[in-house]
């Protein structure tokens, strides 16, 4: 599998669906059942080969930043304690020392475009990996997946979804025989069509390969619509020189940055503990 040196973590955004808790506690700290919901996205980072880990911040949400660091003082207590269950679960999400950290703040939330860029002097490596925490995935890891089929340009996560939902997605246009297979080649992502005029139902989630030279793209675009840069713009942008392609990844998909879509995912991740009990 080739390893994806870097990848980018956007949690600058406000998590505005999920008020009145996210006035106080950053969206990607909220438990998915039994862990936060940025852990998922860590952990999935790290499964692919990731040794540095850019997350796009804001002043606002410096918790993310006291979550990721190691707490050797409160193990320390619950050592003395003998809370060992407790010393081994903060164990298990302490990152190693091969795993570089880093924080990069975001004073204005200028779309998804305009984050990735702000990570472009961190960013090590012909091709780098972005996790958008609020889809969590649940079973086999997505990001590993994606990259032991990537190949070369732009890949991103994709799934199927209901015709009258895709208005709520960026939608491939597959080339050649549609959207058939694991990879599909597209020629571009149409944001949110309505479903008479949409190219496919095949919608984009959050999970990117992106070529390095995506930079320039970003660097040269224009803001768009709410005066934001769109990410999407600039794949678009790149569609001449670099291939686009849509990756059906194997596990569950939960949009949690909704209260429905957190509560799906805690009942998704409950059953899969119970399931992974029950078999030893």
């Amino acid at each position: 599998m080739p390893v994806l040196d870097t990848v980018v973590f956007p949690v600058a955004g406000r998590g505005t669906r999920l008020l009145p808790v996210t006035k106080s506690v950053p969206k990607e700290l909220l438990p998915v059942y039994d862990k936060p919901i940025l852990q998922f996205a860590v952990e999935e980072a790290v499964a692919a080969g990731a040794q540095r880990l850019v997350f796009i911040t804001h002043a606002s949400k410096r918790a993310i930043n006291e979550y990721l660091q190691p707490d050797t003082a409160l193990m320390d207590v619950l050592r003395t304690d003998g809370k060992a269950k407790l010393v081994r679960a903060l164990e298990d999400i302490t990152l190693g020392q091969n795993v570089e950290v880093l924080f990069v703040d975001q004073e204005q939330p200028l779309g998804l475009g305009h984050a990735v860029l702000m990570a472009a002097e961190h960013v090590r490596g012909d091709a780098f990996g972005v996790i958008l925490p609020d889809d969590v995935i649940l079973g086999r890891p997505c990001l590993p997946e994606m990259a032991e089929a990537y190949e070369a340009g732009h890949m991103i996560a994709a799934m199927d979804v209901p015709e009258q939902d895709v208005s709520k997605y960026g939608i491939f246009r597959p080339l050649g025989d549609g959207a058939v297979g694991r990879i599909v080649r597209a020629s571009e992502l149409v944001e949110k069509p309505a479903p008479d005029v949409a190219p496919s139902r095949l919608a984009a989630v959050g999970r990117y390969i992106l070529d390095a030279r995506i930079f320039d793209a970003l660097r040269a675009l224009e803001p768009g619509a709410g005066g934001e840069y769109q990410l999407t713009d600039a794949i678009a942008a790149d569609a001449g020189d670099l291939s686009l392609t849509g990756f059906r990844f194997s596990g569950a998909r939960h949009d949690c940055g909704s209260h429905e879509g957190l509560l799906g995912a805690a009942n998704a991740r409950a059953a899969e503990l119970a399931c992974v009990l029950a078999a030893e």
